[in-house]
């Protein structure tokens, strides 16, 4: 082998050599930066950080106000919680029957999920089998909408001793 053949070889060893660092220092950069590309972003994190927790509260304030008084709140600030009923990211109110209230985030932006939360006056016996037949107890649900969007999302239901979100939504939490 020639002095030339030689160096040839040894440069495109290096070459080789120079491609494959290339590649896995792409793929160390692609495996640091890829889970923050999966991830939420921090201001969807954010977000729901504060709407899921003060429904949930909404909803805890509800069964807790059924069972002092039976009846639900009608309005946020008859929940007692001194929470404001609109923030920087959402709004919040409630629709109350004699049988249901649902507990609404609805976000102020189009980038961001909205939340309900429903609280069902429930025969007691479905839960506790030794309750008398006409006691009642509650039940309740979290739902993020699917999408999107400023307009409130669907109420969840209770139909045949179910609970369930509303169509376009998810259950959270029950």
């Amino acid at each position: 082998m020639t002095k030339n053949q030689e160096s040839s070889i040894s440069n495109a060893a290096y070459g080789g050599c120079g491609c494959l660092l290339l590649l896995m220092g792409i793929g160390v950069i692609g495996a640091i930066a890829l889970p923050s590309f999966l991830s939420p972003s921090p201001a969807y994190k954010d977000r729901r950080l504060e709407a899921v927790p003060y429904v949930g509260s909404m909803n805890r304030a509800q069964e807790v106000l059924f069972i002092e008084k039976s009846a639900f709140a009608t309005s946020v600030d008859a929940l007692g919680l001194g929470m404001k009923t609109e923030t920087r990211n959402f709004k919040y109110s409630i629709r109350a029957t004699k049988k249901a209230a649902f507990n609404y985030a609805v976000t102020k932006g189009n980038n961001f999920q909205s939340y309900v939360g429903g609280v069902f006056v429930v025969p007691a016996k479905n839960f506790q089998p030794n309750a008398a037949k006409e006691e009642r107890t509650t039940t309740s649900i979290l739902c993020e909408a699917d999408f999107p969007g400023t307009s409130k999302p669907a109420e969840p239901t209770y139909e045949n001793g179910k609970i369930a979100c509303g169509k376009g939504t998810t259950q959270l939490s029950k």
